[in-house]
């Protein structure tokens, strides 16, 4: 969950996927994590695509790949994760 967005966790975790996927690309050629958006991602799951439309994508879509750092969340250790609290 993020604000007023709902994901499942199995959409997060292949955002999180898609999203470090891109650290792989030669350093300085990279766009920075902040500014980043997996909107042009083929892998994206079809549920992100309305966060893609809105301004704050990017950061959206970041605290979102830090909410499925590490399985934190089904262990409800991560407050934005829906349903733990």
């Amino acid at each position: 969950q993020d604000g007023d967005l709902k994901f499942s966790l199995e959409s997060v975790k292949k955002l999180k996927e898609v999203m470090d996927g891109n650290r792989h690309i030669n350093p300085r050629m990279m766009v920075p994590m902040v500014s980043y958006s997996p909107c042009q991602e083929k892998h994206l799951p079809e549920e992100f695509q309305p966060v893609c439309k809105r301004e704050d994508a990017p950061m959206i879509f970041r605290r979102l790949s830090l909410a499925a750092e590490d399985d934190l969340c089904e262990i409800c250790a991560n407050a934005a994760c829906a349903g733990c609290f």
